[in-house]
């Protein structure tokens, strides 16, 4: 397996509070990580990072080939690898469900509109919500919300997808429909880098968990470690519930 994700020593500061201090770690094609941590750990910072939603001050980041230290970086062709899912869907409320997957597919892929379709209806058939193409997002449960943002990410035919405390928002109904389908997408082989609360999806789904602390991996391994930490820190966090 060749790793798809490379952070070396990355440093990210937001004015004089750094919050990353020299974070390195790699994903390789095909794998699912997992980035837990307390909040202000610095772990969606670094998701974001990946994504070039964030700029880093030191340290060397590349993703699927793409240089994201380097002022070359050709950021359109970067979002054509990565796609993104937040915790809030960020979909257009006056917008259907086809017409919100397929504005990029369109826009930046330069799809004609039957094949964009084509397309939508394929990403919405992986996340089980098919029926709701002509739908506008208010029809739509918070769950299915979030799906419909995931599929509008698999429109764009990404290597990697990274996904942000993505059910944080939601109720457990809606949260266990959610992981389903990530899990399904993991079980495919898409490289997934997730950053999350939950727990027993990080233990059964994820190849690797990342434990961050104060900016730092601080321990990392496969899913038992959550059963048997090797740091207080770790042993703490977990025992707090989070």
């Amino acid at each position: 397996m060749s790793a798809v994700v490379k952070l070396h020593d990355i440093h990210k500061s937001f004015g004089t509070v750094e919050v990353l201090k020299g974070v390195s770690f790699e994903i390789d094609r095909g794998e699912v990580v997992a980035i837990i941590g307390r909040s202000g750990s610095g772990k969606s910072t670094a998701l974001r990072c990946i994504n070039r939603l964030e700029t880093i001050q030191s340290g060397t980041l590349e993703v699927c080939g793409h240089r994201l230290d380097q002022p070359t970086l050709d950021l359109r062709a970067l979002r054509q690898d990565v796609g993104m899912v937040f915790q809030s869907y960020n979909l257009f409320p006056h917008l259907t469900v086809e017409q919100n997957i397929t504005l990029a597919p369109r826009r930046v892929k330069r799809l004609p509109n039957s094949q964009a379709r084509a397309l939508a209806q394929a990403s919405l058939e992986r996340v089980g919500l098919a029926e709701k193409i002509d739908c506008y997002p208010e029809q739509l449960s918070g769950g299915q919300q979030q799906r419909v943002a995931i599929a509008r990410s698999l429109a764009m035919q990404p290597k990697v997808m990274l996904f942000d405390e993505v059910t944080s928002a939601l109720d457990p109904q809606l949260t266990g429909e959610v992981l389903r389908v990530m899990e399904t997408l993991a079980q495919g082989g898409m490289t997934m880098a997730v950053v999350t609360h939950e727990m027993t999806f990080a233990r059964r789904v994820a190849d690797r968990v990342i434990f961050m602390h104060q900016g730092r991996v601080w321990e990392t391994g496969p899913g038992e470690m959550l059963e048997n930490p090797q740091t207080p820190e770790l042993q703490a966090f977990l025992s707090n519930g989070l």
